[in-house]
C-alpha cells in the first residue's frame, strides 16, 4: 500500500491473470448488485453503508501504455441496463481531471468490481479479496480498519447477505429454543423484499391499478424498472394487472430486452408466461 495523503493505493498488475478473472466475476455477478440497489432506493430507512462500483479511469479516453490508470470506487450508483453513472468516491493520486465527487459513466462492461455493505460486512468485492488473501494478516486488519467494514474470509465471497429463520412462536419455545443462526444467502433466490411486497402490492392494485401504466423521470414503466432489477414475482404481478410486458422505454428496449442484459431468466421466463 502506498498513500500521500490521498486516497490509499494497493497496487496490482494490470496484467495480472488472478485480477483479470476477479473483474470478469464481478461483472458476471453485477446483477446482484443492481437486484439490491432496486431495494434500496425503495427502503424509507436505508439498509446499506456503502454501496459502490469500481473502474478504471484516465485522463483520456486512450491513454498511452504510461499514462496512468487508477481504479476507483464509485458511489451514488445508477443503471440503465447499459451505462453505468455515479459520482467518485476516491481522490485520485495521479489523474488531473477527475477529482473526488467528480460526476462519471461508462459501459456496464469497464466495471472491475463491486460491493455493498449491510450491518457492516460486505457483499461482492471480489478484487478487494483478491488482494486481501494475498495480504499477511496485519496488512489485512490494517486494510479493513480503513475502510471500518468486515470483508469476511478472503476465499469466500458472499453475494447476498443471509436469510435468517423465522423465531417459534409461543413464550417458552421463545425462552428455551435458541435462534437458529441465519443461512447463507443464496442469490438465485428472489429478493426478500421482493417476496414480501407482493400481497400488500396486489392489495393495492386491486384497488387502483393505474400505477402499472405511470412513467418514472426515465420514461419507464413498473416492468421496466423490475424486470432489470430481477424481480420476477412483481413483473407477474404487473402483468395481470395489465401492464404492457412489450411497452418500450424511450430508447426502444422491453422489459424483456433489460432482463437479458443481465441474464435474469426467472424474469424473461415470467415475461414468455412460463
Amino acid at each position: 500500500m502506498a498513500s500521500d495523503g490521498k486516497s490509499p493505493v494497493w497496487w496490482a498488475s494490470g496484467s495480472d491473470p488472478e485480477m483479470l478473472e476477479a473483474s470478469e466475476r464481478a461483472r458476471e455477478t453485477f446483477r446482484y448488485f443492481w437486484r439490491e440497489m432496486t431495494w434500496e432506493a425503495r427502503r424509507i430507512i436505508k439498509g446499506c453503508d456503502l454501496a459502490a462500483v469500481k473502474a478504471p479511469f484516465a485522463d483520456t479516453d486512450d491513454p498511452a501504455p504510461d499514462d496512468p490508470v487508477e481504479h476507483m470506487w464509485v458511489a451514488d450508483v445508477g443503471f440503465d441496463g447499459r451505462t453505468v453513472t455515479g459520482v467518485l468516491l476516491n481522490e485520485p493520486n495521479w489523474l488531473k481531471t477527475l477529482h473526488a465527487e467528480s460526476e462519471v459513466e461508462l459501459p456496464l462492461e469497464r466495471i472491475s468490481d463491486w460491493m455493498y455493505a449491510q450491518r457492516g460486512r460486505v457483499y461482492g468485492a471480489y478484487t478487494v479479496n483478491l488482494l486481501r488473501g494475498r495480504m499477511p494478516a496485519p496488512e489485512r486488519m490494517q486494510h479493513d480498519d480503513a475502510w471500518g467494514l468486515d470483508f469476511g474470509d478472503p476465499g469466500d465471497i458472499e453475494l447476498v447477505p443471509p436469510v435468517s429463520a423465522p423465531r417459534k412462536q409461543g413464550f417458552f419455545s421463545k425462552m428455551f429454543s435458541p435462534q437458529a443462526p441465519p443461512a447463507p444467502g443464496d442469490p438465485e433466490s428472489e429478493h426478500p423484499m421482493c417476496l414480501n411486497m407482493v400481497a400488500a402490492y396486489r392489495d393495492q392494485l386491486q384497488q387502483d391499478a393505474s400505477p402499472v401504466h405511470v412513467l418514472d423521470e426515465l420514461g419507464w414503466t413498473q416492468v421496466h424498472v423490475h424486470a432489470l432489477g430481477g424481480n420476477a414475482p412483481i413483473v407477474k404481478l404487473l402483468l395481470e394487472f395489465g401492464a404492457d410486458g412489450e411497452a418500450r422505454t424511450p430508447d426502444g428496449r422491453t422489459a424483456r430486452d433489460l432482463a437479458t442484459s443481465l441474464g435474469w431468466a426467472n424474469v424473461i421466463a415470467a415475461l414468455d408466461g412460463a
